[in-house]
């Protein structure tokens, strides 16, 4: 089965789960690190396309400490966890707790998939074997479609549904052109301590997860995450020509906002200025109306499995190193 027909069989119980005993009012968003980040992409079509159905995103253990106060049997929550973490899955409990109807998506099975009321699993995108419309990033984009199309009509449906068909060989073609390219860009920051990270719009989740799970947490550098408009409103003030700055630059509305940071970069930045553009990488290939919201999947990807690895080949640290992660006791 093609993962959008699942997600869409789901979506649907959901849809109807909910509606037995209320209204779908929200859908709210639940994970940690990765699996956070990874609804970014989810969460700003919600807020891009929908009228009537609230989104919002919450890290897994602020929604166990500090869960809205409107969560209901009206709220759908999806949650996302690779191998079952702890506070995900009492996060689940709490959505469980309070009457919403959850949905989790998973790659190995844990306590997560026994308290959600429906289960997707997923492709790890660290994988290079995974397809990408089948990652989390891809799969909560899907289930933010289908739930749009389903209470409310989505007119470019259709051409979302089948862009998730050529995701896959985009990405293919990107690795490739984009390799020799992270290459050089290693070369260049492979005695870098800390890389700036600019985003806004659709990329702005696939920056952040680049800042903390690729270069913090696998290759232990500082890497601040800056939102395209933001970097105006004060950190522009550190930018010179020593410092190593990553631009990303979507397709969409507010690429505007990438391009006029962009262009202070060029002019008060130096050679470890990079700039990883959506056009290049294929997103122009896909429809206006419907390619900002790919942006997410193809950006993390690449930057994960490109950019991360071609530094951490071209510093000699393995990016399965850890100083703290499953090492020492933290919860």
């Amino acid at each position: 089965m093609k993962i959008q027909e699942e997600v869409k069989q789901t979506v649907k119980a959901a849809i109807a789960k909910v509606n037995s005993k209320g209204t779908l009012k929200q859908v709210l968003w639940v994970g940690a690190g990765g699996s956070f980040g990874g609804f970014y992409g989810a969460n700003y079509f919600m807020q891009q396309e929908s009228q009537g159905v609230f989104s919002s995103m919450f890290t897994s253990g602020e929604f166990i400490y500090a869960a809205p106060k409107n969560l209901d049997q009206n709220t759908l929550v999806v949650l996302c966890s690779m191998r079952g973490t702890y506070e995900t899955i009492e996060a689940a409990k709490v959505a469980r707790d309070h009457g919403a109807t959850t949905i989790a998506l998973y790659v190995d099975k844990s306590e997560l998939v026994e308290v959600a009321d429906f289960k997707i699993k997923y492709e790890s995108l660290a994988l290079d074997e995974s397809r990408l419309e089948r990652v989390n990033a891809s799969i909560g984009l899907d289930i933010a479609m289908n739930l749009v199309n389903e209470v409310e009509g989505y007119q470019d449906y259709a051409d979302a549904m089948q862009a998730f068909d050529v995701l896959d060989p985009m990405y293919r073609k990107a690795v490739d052109y984009t390799t020799p390219l992270a290459k050089e860009w290693a070369d260049l920051n492979k005695t870098e301590k800390t890389i700036y990270v600019i985003a806004s719009g659709p990329t702005m989740g696939a920056a952040y997860v680049f800042s903390i799970c690729n270069l913090e947490e696998m290759l232990q550098l500082n890497s601040p995450t800056i939102h395209s408009y933001e970097y105006f409103n004060g950190p522009f003030e550190v930018t010179d020509k020593n410092k190593s700055i990553f631009q990303l630059l979507a397709t969409g509305k507010t690429r505007p906002e990438d391009e006029r940071a962009l262009k202070f970069e060029q002019r008060f930045g130096g050679k470890k200025l990079y700039v990883l553009d959506g056009k290049e990488i294929g997103l122009d290939d896909l429809k206006e109306s419907i390619s900002p919201y790919f942006n997410h999947s193809l950006f993390s990807s690449i930057l994960n499995n490109v950019y991360m690895r071609q530094l951490s080949y071209a510093t000699n640290e393995s990016f399965e190193t850890r100083r703290y992660m499953w090492k020492e006791t933290y919860r």
